[in-house]
């Protein structure tokens, strides 16, 4: 029981699920540059069949112990402002990741190294607008926030994982349709990754952000519309930074 316990855990700690993370990606597309756009197809001619899509999923599938402290960042409950020698050591967190990766994707280094850079930069850029991957240590991003969603027994991160994003019943092209028509997304050039992890912590902080145990309706009609920002702003700011990498 206790192995089945932690190979659930171990699932729901991966952001946005699938489908998530494909959304961010399929946004992203759209909105590179025609020099970006270049640039990734000839990286992902690499691999057979590869797309900006397919890949969005490979940090998760290839996660280890070496690399899981890359997916996320933990705030103390009493503060969102970054500190990279308290929340970031050696550059083991999210927001370390993405600059590390984009260090790499922006340099000479062979094109197979820059392509692995890539599809970590895809997947980290989705990862750190999920907000509980900018969350609190001591409840392990809300995996250990047990609650029940939509019928069945779940916990926080889960939930933010791919219940909400499951409950709208929508294919993965049709909601990603639907965010372009109503996206409203700042500037992506003049964001980085600080910014969108504190962005997270302030709304885990938000008053009702845990729900009740049993989840209603009223929570999932308030933060339905939170989750469809995180993954439009996240859309913006992935292609901001493949913009700014291969400009």
């Amino acid at each position: 029981m206790v192995a089945i316990a932690m190979a659930l855990l171990a699932a729901n700690a991966f952001a946005w699920g699938k489908e998530g993370h494909q959304v961010v990606a399929s946004l992203a597309e759209t909105q590179l540059s025609s020099k970006a756009h270049a640039e990734v197809d000839r990286l992902l001619a690499l691999e057979s069949g590869a797309t900006l899509i397919s890949i969005s999923n490979w940090a998760d599938e290839h996660r280890n112990p070496g690399t899981g402290a890359w997916h996320y960042v933990n705030f103390p409950r009493d503060t969102c402002t970054y500190d990279a020698a308290r929340d970031c050591p050696d550059g083991h967190c999210v927001v370390g990741a993405i600059a590390t990766q984009m260090d790499i994707l922006s340099s000479n280094a062979p094109d197979e190294t820059r392509l692995k850079a890539l599809k970590y930069v895809v997947h980290f850029a989705a990862d750190v607008h999920q907000p509980l991957h900018a969350g609190y240590a001591d409840d392990k991003g809300g995996n250990t926030y047990q609650l029940q969603a939509f019928g069945k027994g779940s916990n926080l991160h889960a939930l933010w994982d791919s219940g909400l994003i499951g409950n709208l019943k929508q294919e993965t092209d049709i909601l990603t349709t639907r965010l372009l028509v109503k996206r409203n997304a700042p500037n992506a050039a003049d964001l980085n990754a600080v910014h969108a992890a504190e962005e997270s912590c302030r709304i885990v902080a938000m008053p009702g952000f845990y729900p009740e145990r049993k989840v209603g309706q009223d929570y999932v009609e308030r933060y339905i519309p939170v989750m469809e920002q995180r993954l439009t702003v996240a859309g913006a700011r992935l292609a901001g930074l493949l913009n700014r990498a291969f400009r």
